[in-house]
């Protein structure tokens, strides 16, 4: 298998353990879990994990890396691990934990909108046409406390969900720069530790139940040692701009368990919204093959090395 499809198979992974997350968080989080204290433990049992792991197989090492790329990884932890976790965890105390992997699977169009800034991009008519539908389908679904019942809370815990997707995309940008020039396992741990210690100021430790140590559990050995492993490897792997298309996986598995799970309705402006998010992707880059298990059938994955490699 080439490493480009083993990569796919990390990062399909990776975002099946995400969207399970948002319904196991949310139920974690009724109970007496604080969320600063999850995304610290969570961090901090996800490190100790990674070093018994790389310490078993010998790959741990500290990263002899230039001051820059220092401050990439600070960065990359600051965006993709402090500012997303921080008001993911925000907005599920808040919201429906079904909107949290539709509204992160906007990813590509938070990008298009980023993109002719940090990367000089020229965007074409139908690219703005198709994501112009998909952002009607945020809207849609962030708008959709407002539409149904009027301004309350819930809207605040959408907008909240919608700077936690912006946080991951500039981490992922950044990520596609730092993860290939280095050992990934040895960097994501370090990213680990630096998010760790970005949470422990506001970490308040109390009385846990049950459903506090779930959380806890999966969100440090799932959701932080295994997937973000598997995601940093991934990223290493292929390009960003491919990497974004695998959260299109979070809302199947997320909207499964918290329909069973939590018993959250699907409601119109939902599916309305969902819909609307993944046609105006489809619209914008014109090729169905934009989905995670096609690619994984084998068509064209870019190599960072390679733009014309194929599997």
């Amino acid at each position: 298998m080439s490493p480009a499809r083993k990569a796919i198979i990390a990062l399909i992974v990776a975002n099946i353990i995400w969207g399970f997350a948002s319904p196991i968080f949310k139920w974690s989080l009724t109970g007496t879990l604080p969320l600063f204290t999850l995304a610290f433990l969570r961090f901090f049992i996800g490190a100790f994990c990674m070093v018994v792991f790389l310490l078993v197989t010998k790959q741990l090492q500290m990263p002899r890396m230039k001051i820059r790329d220092w401050w990439l990884l600070i960065l990359y932890t600051f965006t993709a691990i402090t500012i997303n976790i921080i008001f993911f965890f925000l907005g599920l105390e808040k919201t429906l934990s079904i909107n949290a992997p539709v509204i992160a699977s906007a990813q590509p169009i938070i990008i298009f909108f980023i993109a002719p800034f940090l990367l000089g991009e020229i965007i074409s008519k139908r690219k703005a046409f198709g994501m112009g539908i998909g952002t009607i389908g945020i809207l849609a679904i962030v708008l959709e406390p407002l539409i149904l019942q009027g301004p309350d809370g819930t809207i605040i815990g959408n907008v909240f969900l919608m700077i936690a997707t912006f946080g991951a995309v500039i981490g992922t940008l950044i990520g596609r720069v730092l993860f290939p020039r280095h050992n990934v396992l040895n960097l994501t741990l370090w990213a680990f530790i630096i998010g760790a210690l970005s949470f422990l100021p506001f970490a308040l430790y109390q009385h846990i139940d049950f459903r506090g140590y779930v959380g806890i559990i999966y969100g440090a050995v799932f959701c932080t040692a295994i997937a973000y492993t598997c995601f940093c490897w991934g990223l290493s792997k292929i390009q960003a701009s491919e990497v974004s298309m695998f959260t299109y996986v979070d809302p199947i598995a997320g909207t499964i368990l918290s329909y069973f799970m939590l018993h959250e309705p699907i409601t119109i402006p939902f599916i309305l919204g969902a819909v609307l998010i993944f046609g105006g992707i489809y619209i914008a880059e014109g090729r169905i093959h934009y989905h995670p298990l096609h690619r994984l059938t084998g068509h064209l994955i870019a190599d960072p090395d390679c733009k014309t490699c194929r599997n």
